[in-house]
């Protein structure tokens, strides 16, 4: 294995051209680079806005056996790798000048990675969440609180744009400066479902990415914290769920932070099973 069999590329289009059956062969496992790349590739400036990205492709043209992305600032994201295949694409990542603050993945990859990219530069590699990829086998609704599931619509911009800003604060990301784009985003395409009390007022939302290879993610669900423990987010998931079952999807899917077993408990009550364990390190 040689640094130089990994092909890079800042063009979406030639990665896609290169990698995109590989990534629609498992859509489960590359739910994340299906539907990053797809936004886009619809004209959006994905999750991180206008940086110019990277991609990276293992194997020639028609036998891609896995790839990578990285939308500045965020992670490095790849698909499964061996220990050596990883190895490799540290060193012609480091060669190349390529600062990363991070890697995400499945386990066994991003451990394999990270212990890599120790090696091959000066960064210390520190654990920072694991997560687990779920499938919805048989949806299985509890009973639900009072009330009912909407989809939102432009009335909800401002409470989207906020709850958005705290979810992503609670995850421990880094909010952006603007949540408007985001909001009208999924306003637009009726992408985030509500649920709200017999009053109407919303407690708590589920979004979803697009159908892209057959396959729906679930992200985010968010309850402020405050009406947390009602079972809102189990109602709103469930309706989300089933939107995404009527939108065409052969899987629906969604990640679930493991060191929250209150979600994991949830998710697996309503019929989400286990596909994968994933974890992401960062670098300093």
């Amino acid at each position: 294995m040689r640094p130089d069999d990994w092909h890079l590329t800042d063009d979406l289009s030639a990665f896609l051209d290169r990698a995109g059956a590989f990534l629609r062969s498992r859509p489960a496992l590359h739910t994340v680079p299906l539907t990053v790349t797809a936004a886009r590739l619809a004209g959006g400036p994905g999750p991180d806005g206008d940086e110019a990205p990277l991609f990276g492709s293992l194997g020639r043209v028609g036998e891609v056996r896995a790839a990578f992305f990285r939308t500045p600032p965020r992670r490095l994201y790849l698909t499964s790798l061996s220990p050596e295949e990883a190895d490799a694409l540290a060193a012609r990542l480091a060669r190349s000048g390529h600062p990363l603050p991070g890697v995400n993945a499945d386990h066994g990859t991003a451990a394999a990675f990270a212990a890599a990219w120790q090696r091959r530069t000066d960064a210390t590699a520190s654990p920072y969440q694991r997560e687990r990829l779920y499938r919805l086998g048989t949806l299985t609704p509890p009973r639900p609180p009072t009330g009912r599931g909407r989809v939102a619509d432009g009335r909800d911009r401002q409470r989207l744009m906020r709850w958005h800003r705290e979810f992503v604060t609670a995850i421990g990301g880094s909010p952006a400066a603007d949540h408007g784009p985001w909001a009208d985003s999924r306003i637009a395409h009726g992408r985030v479902t509500l649920w709200e009390t017999p009053g109407k007022t919303p407690v708590s939302m589920a979004g979803r990415t697009p159908l892209v290879a057959g396959q729906i993610r679930v992200t985010p669900v968010y309850t402020p914290p405050h009406l947390c423990g009602r079972g809102y987010a189990s109602a709103v998931t469930v309706e989300v769920s089933r939107a995404a079952l009527a939108a065409g999807a052969a899987e629906v899917l969604l990640f679930a932070d493991l060191a929250n077993p209150t979600s994991n408990g949830l998710y697996q009550r309503i019929g989400y099973r286990p596909v994968a364990d994933f974890a992401v390190y960062d670098f300093t």
